[in-house]
């Protein structure tokens, strides 16, 4: 059985992400890729120090924790400003996610942050990260849930509506509006699907309110639709949530999917 959380803080549970596969692999490198690194959200700043059991035989006390963090993102204008700015990437490519290099597990942690419900053929491109991941490592997939009623109504209203809405409903300085696409893996029951299918453990998953048009200067508005939206289709379009993060463990056995 996987852990269903209510809000959590991204940054908290990355850096939990992080400390643990640390210490699991002794205090070495560890490799994060970071997909949808253009969305411009908390850095990639893993600087806490392990101490302790926790910190591995033969270290003797407190040791800082070493990261190299690999950016991938659409080329979009607005995506390449954002990616271009960031000091917290050691290198990134921009481009189609279904060719963009991904090399084969290379990464103790891919960590695909609001991208899947922007871009077509979503599930081949979980695919190719989750072949960019090594056996035991960790995907944190964190995206808005188009059964939710925010995601019901993102998907719904017109593009050109939504890039003049944007400005008027979106806190200052948000990257957007990008492509609004919420294919079906882009739900609770397409993700679970996803990772049965693929002989992966879904350890934690995480529901949160977080769409940026709840959090401008007409988010009252906003969340009135989204409550009236809930209400109407009797709980289908849930408004208590519009965001889930999972948290997926990939076998260490390549054959465990068989067991």
């Amino acid at each position: 059985m996987h852990e269903v959380r209510s809000v959590i803080e991204r940054g908290d549970l990355f850096n939990r992400m992080i400390r643990d596969q640390w210490t699991e692999h002794l205090g070495r490198r560890i490799d994060v890729l970071a997909v949808g690194c253009g969305g411009g959200g908390d850095p990639f700043r893993a600087t806490e120090a392990a101490s302790g059991p926790g910190a591995g035989p033969g270290y003797g006390g407190a040791r800082p924790m070493e990261t190299r963090v690999t950016g991938i993102d659409e080329d979009l204008p607005a995506l390449r400003r954002v990616v271009e700015s960031r000091d917290d990437i050691d290198a990134f490519a921009l481009g189609d996610l279904r060719s963009v290099p991904v090399p084969p597990r290379s990464f103790d942690v891919v960590h695909v942050e609001h991208v899947l419900e922007r871009i077509r053929y979503a599930e081949l491109v979980l695919d190719r990260l989750l072949n960019g991941l090594r056996p035991g490592g960790l995907l944190m997939v964190r995206m808005r849930d188009r059964e939710s009623a925010y995601g019901f109504w993102a998907r719904r209203v017109p593009a050109p509506l939504r890039r003049a809405a944007w400005r008027g409903f979106t806190p200052s300085g948000t990257v957007g509006p990008l492509p609004a696409i919420y294919e079906p893996i882009t739900s609770r029951d397409g993700i679970r699907s996803f990772c049965l299918s693929r002989g992966l453990r879904i350890s934690e998953e995480h529901t949160a309110v977080g769409g940026p048009a709840l959090r401008g200067a007409l988010g009252g508005l906003a969340r009135l639709v989204c409550k009236l939206t809930d209400r109407l289709s009797g709980g289908r379009r849930t408004a208590a949530y519009d965001e889930v993060t999972f948290v997926i463990r990939r076998p260490q056995n390549q054959f465990a999917r068989l067991l």
